[in-house]
């Protein structure tokens, strides 16, 4: 090899290697699950830690949706501009340190503003994992994005197990964080190394006139806006519902929790073979059907513990592949760059940021049927939204593909 050739290949330069790379994102959102699932059951005991009330520590739900709203503007920028493995691997590392905090810190303010942080993290591997996972699989990203989901419903569903029986050896929560921190954090070192995805070809170069469609991508982030509230809102506060209504014990309650992630995981698990055969408009209008007989179930026999366990379950099924969808039917109706892809962000991270607040405020005052209520309100606003979206959401394009990429052995 002369001079010449040597030294106009990049020293940087990796093949990238597909099926380690979609591994690596399955096991990125395993964390993300972890860390996503473990608020709710902890909620509680972090109160305990602060001395607060109920009312007052549900600002933690606000202040960690509010870093995911900035995590969710910004990632998706970033991401477009540098090498995707490394903010990723880097944002991954935040995610371990902030866990590994949280149960150290015993004012309120404080510990808001680590979850502020905790919530930037999390939402910048979010955006990544969901952008590069197109990028990498493109038009038959269909069951990649639903197997990606399904292991974020893993990580959800193990986080409760994790933390009740931290609970049950040790009588607090400090050991369940940081068990979830040590988890974590070698995702990060699986993912560094890995070569980065490029995005499309006509998302890096800003030619989207033929894909944009502004009033569509503002429906889809209003739909991502109201479900991802519901579904934030449910796994949040069934834990303190169901103990405050005398349907559950403590360590029972966080097993209810995790009955709602895991069938969350065993939807998403099913829905892997379904996207590959049904069309997503289908699936949607199954799965809000779904959610919206659950809901109903909870409010029409409030008493009952078997319809909370059983609605509970039916919740989750039917939520579980909601957001997958949702992104996997976007993406052939537009470019979905990492900027692109925020926006499906920002809207999940205002409902996850909204919702869940405003239950905490109407809790003790108004009783915990608010949160049931809530919940409905938000799934039927959200059939309204998808009837718009079908509406205005025009024909599939075809596979971007079909002109050249750019070449995925350099890392940008």
């Amino acid at each position: 090899m002369d001079s010449t050739t040597a030294t106009s290949t990049p020293v940087t330069a990796r093949p990238l290697r597909p099926k380690a790379t979609t591994a690596a994102y399955f096991a990125a959102f395993v964390a993300l699950g972890l860390m996503s699932a473990s608020l709710g059951p902890t909620l509680p005991g972090l109160a305990q830690h602060t001395q607060t009330r109920i009312d007052q520590i549900s600002i933690l739900f606000t202040a960690r949706s509010s870093g995911y709203f900035l995590g969710s503007l910004l990632g998706g920028r970033l991401y477009d501009r540098m090498p995707g493995h490394s903010l990723l691997g880097v944002m991954l590392l935040m995610m371990a340190a902030t866990m590994a905090l949280t149960p150290l810190i015993g004012q309120l303010a404080v510990l808001a503003a680590l979850l502020l942080l905790m919530g930037i993290a999390e939402a910048v591997v979010d955006v990544g994992g969901n952008a590069m996972m197109v990028w990498v699989h493109r038009s038959k990203v269909g069951p990649y994005m639903n197997a990606l989901h399904f292991f974020f419903g893993a990580g959800a569903f193990v986080s409760p197990i994790i933390v009740a029986q931290a609970i049950l050896w040790t009588g607090g929560i400090s050991g369940a964080y940081w068990m979830l921190a040590l988890l974590i954090a070698p995702v990060a070192l699986w993912v560094l190394p890995l070569a980065s995805p490029h995005a499309p070809r006509s998302a890096l170069s800003g030619v989207t006139t033929l894909h944009s469609n502004p009033r569509l991508l503002l429906l889809c982030a209003l739909f991502m806006l109201l479900y991802v509230g519901a579904e934030v809102s449910f796994g949040g506060w069934i834990y303190t519902y169901a103990i405050s209504l005398d349907l559950a014990a403590a360590a029972t309650a966080a097993y209810l929790t995790s009955l709602f992630w895991g069938a969350l995981t065993v939807g998403r698990l099913a829905s892997i073979p379904i996207a590959a055969r049904v069309r997503p408009h289908a699936i949607l209008l199954a799965d809000l059907t779904g959610c919206l007989i659950s809901v109903s179930a909870l409010l029409l026999w409030p008493q009952s513990a078997p319809v909370l366990w059983v609605g509970t379950f039916g919740l989750g099924l039917s939520m579980a592949s909601l957001f997958p969808t949702v992104l996997a039917w976007a993406g052939r109706r537009m470019t979905m760059s990492g900027a692109v892809t925020s926006w499906f962000l920002v809207g999940s991270s205002i409902g996850a940021m909204t919702f869940p607040w405003l239950i905490g405020q109407l809790f003790e005052s108004s009783g915990p049927q608010v949160t049931m209520v809530t919940i409905l309100l938000l799934l039927l606003a959200a059939v309204a939204v998808y009837a718009a979206m079908m509406a205005f959401g025009g024909q599939p394009h075809p596979d971007e593909e079909t002109d050249p990429a750019p070449s995925p052995h350099t890392k940008r």
